[in-house]
C-alpha cells in the first residue's frame, strides 16, 4: 500500500511569484475532511429509496455480496403495469433525473427539461424510475460503501461491466413490479445501458432511445478514458484506493480527470466561441495567470468533488472501457438483431466523443430505427443543453408509440 503522507513537503524556500513553480497554484485546492463526495450512510437520503437485491454475481466471476441500488421514482404504475420508463444516467450522473436541488441531492435534476409534468417524459403519465448506477457513489453499492468487514470496500471493490448494471437494474425491475417497461432511455454512458437493456431483455423493452451514445468504445474514447484513470491513480494522496479513512483523497486526480473529460463534452467552436483568449480577471497568463477557459475546466473539476468518489469515477470508467455490446454474441451486428423494441437514435451534429458513425451503426444494425440529429454548437452535452430539440424528438418517438 502506498505510504503518502497527508501534506504535501512545503519547499526550503519561497517560490518567486513569477516563477514556473506557481503553476501548481493551478491544481484544485486540497480540503482536509473531504476525501470523497460520495453520499454516506447516515447522509440525508433526500428523495433516494434503496433496494437490498442480494449477492449479485458478475461478470468476472467474481460476487458482491450484500449489493443495494438506490433509486428514485416519480408517477404511478398503471394498473396494467404498461407505462414505466427507464432512465439511465451518464457516467457522473445519479438517479436525481429531475426535481430541485435540496438535503440529499446538492444539484437539481439533470434532465428537469426532459422529464416531469408536462415534459417529453411526462411524470404525471408515466412511471419514471432511475437508479444511480451500480458502483457509484450516490447510494448504490460502490468502493465508497461498507464492505461485509465493516470497512470500505476501497481498493478490493470489484470492476465492473455494462452487464453486470444492468442485471443489478432488472433485480430493481422486479422488485417494483415492472414485467416490461414502455421506453428505455439512456445518454452517452447511459445509453450503454439502454442498448444492452433492449439487447439482453429485447421482452422487456418496447421502446427504446439511444442518445448520443455507441454499441461499443472506440479507441479514441479508450485513450481519454485512460488518460483520466492515469490522472487519478497518480494522485499521491490515492492511497491505492484506500483514502477513506485519511484527511484527504485524490481530489487534485480526480478534478484533472473531470477536466479533461469536459473537453471531450464540449465542442471547440463552442469553446473558442465563448471563450476565446481572454484572460481570466485580472491574471496574466504570460506570469502564470489563467486564460478563461483554463478557469472553466477549474470550476467544473471543483464541482464534481462535491458529489462524486475518485474509485466510482474509475469503476463507471472501467465499464465504459469494456462496453462492446457484441461480447459473446457473434459481433456487434448480430447483437443488434437481438432487438425487437421500437427505436430511436439521437446523435448531436457537434459531437467529438460519440461520432456520428456511430449513430449510424446503431440505426442500421437495428431494424426499423429512426434517426434524428440535434444542432448543437456545445458538442456531446447538446443531448442536455438543446432542451427544444431533444423533447421535440422525443415527443415525436412516444406520439407514435
Amino acid at each position: 500500500m502506498s505510504t503518502a503522507p497527508d501534506a504535501l513537503p512545503l519547499p526550503s524556500e519561497a517560490v518567486p511569484s513569477y516563477g514556473v513553480g506557481t503553476a501548481a497554484s493551478k491544481l484544485v485546492d486540497r480540503q482536509a475532511g473531504s476525501p470523497t463526495g460520495a453520499w454516506r450512510t447516515g447522509d440525508d437520503p433526500g428523495r433516494r429509496r434503496f433496494l437490498e437485491i442480494g449477492d449479485l454475481p458478475l461478470e468476472s466471476g467474481e460476487v458482491l455480496p450484500n449489493t443495494v441500488l438506490a433509486f428514485e421514482t416519480w408517477g404511478e404504475l398503471s394498473p396494467q403495469g404498461d407505462n414505466a420508463v427507464l432512465v439511465l444516467h451518464a457516467l457522473t450522473g445519479d438517479s436525481h433525473v429531475t426535481g430541485e436541488a435540496g438535503p440529499g441531492h446538492p444539484t437539481a435534476g439533470w434532465w428537469s427539461e426532459v422529464v416531469g409534468p408536462g415534459r417529453a417524459i411526462d411524470t404525471e403519465r408515466f412511471y419514471v424510475v432511475a437508479a444511480n448506477i451500480l458502483g457509484g457513489c450516490q447510494g448504490s453499492t460502490g468502493p465508497s460503501s461498507i464492505a461485509p468487514d465493516g470497512r470500505p470496500w476501497g481498493s478490493r471493490f470489484p470492476w465492473l461491466t455494462t452487464r453486470d448494471a444492468v442485471e443489478a437494474e432488472a433485480r430493481l425491475a422486479d422488485a417494483l413490479g415492472i414485467e416490461a417497461f414502455h421506453l428505455v432511455i439512456g445518454a452517452s454512458l447511459g445509453g450503454h445501458r439502454a442498448i444492452e437493456w433492449a439487447v439482453t431483455h429485447p421482452h422487456r423493452v418496447r421502446n427504446l432511445a439511444l442518445v448520443a451514445t455507441g454499441a461499443s468504445t472506440t479507441a479514441d474514447q479508450l485513450a481519454w478514458c485512460h488518460l483520466q484513470e492515469l490522472a487519478i491513480v497518480a494522485d499521491p494522496y490515492f492511497f491505492d484506493g484506500d483514502y477513506y479513512s485519511h484527511a484527504v483523497g485524490p481530489v487534485r486526480g480526480l478534478g484533472l480527470a473531470r477536466a479533461l473529460a469536459h473537453t471531450t463534452y464540449r465542442s471547440a467552436a463552442e469553446l473558442d466561441a465563448r471563450f476565446g483568449r481572454k484572460h481570466q480577471g485580472q491574471e496574466d497568463p504570460a506570469v502564470g495567470g489563467r486564460y478563461q477557459v483554463e478557469s472553466y475546466l477549474d470550476y467544473h473539476a471543483g464541482k464534481l468533488l462535491a458529489r462524486f468518489d475518485a474509485n466510482s469515477y474509475l469503476i463507471v470508467t472501467h465499464s465504459m472501457m469494456v462496453h462492446d455490446v457484441g461480447t459473446g454474441r457473434g459481433g456487434i451486428e448480430a447483437a443488434l438483431a437481438r432487438v425487437t423494441a421500437r427505436t430511436l437514435v439521437v446523435d448531436v451534429d457537434s459531437d467529438r466523443l460519440f461520432l456520428p458513425a456511430q449513430a449510424e451503426e446503431l440505426v442500421s444494425g437495428i431494424a426499423g430505427a429512426q434517426r434524428r440529429t440535434i444542432t448543437s454548437l456545445f458538442g456531446h452535452d447538446g443531448f442536455l443543453i438543446e432542451a427544444e430539440q431533444m423533447e421535440a424528438a422525443l415527443r415525436e418517438f412516444l406520439d407514435g408509440a
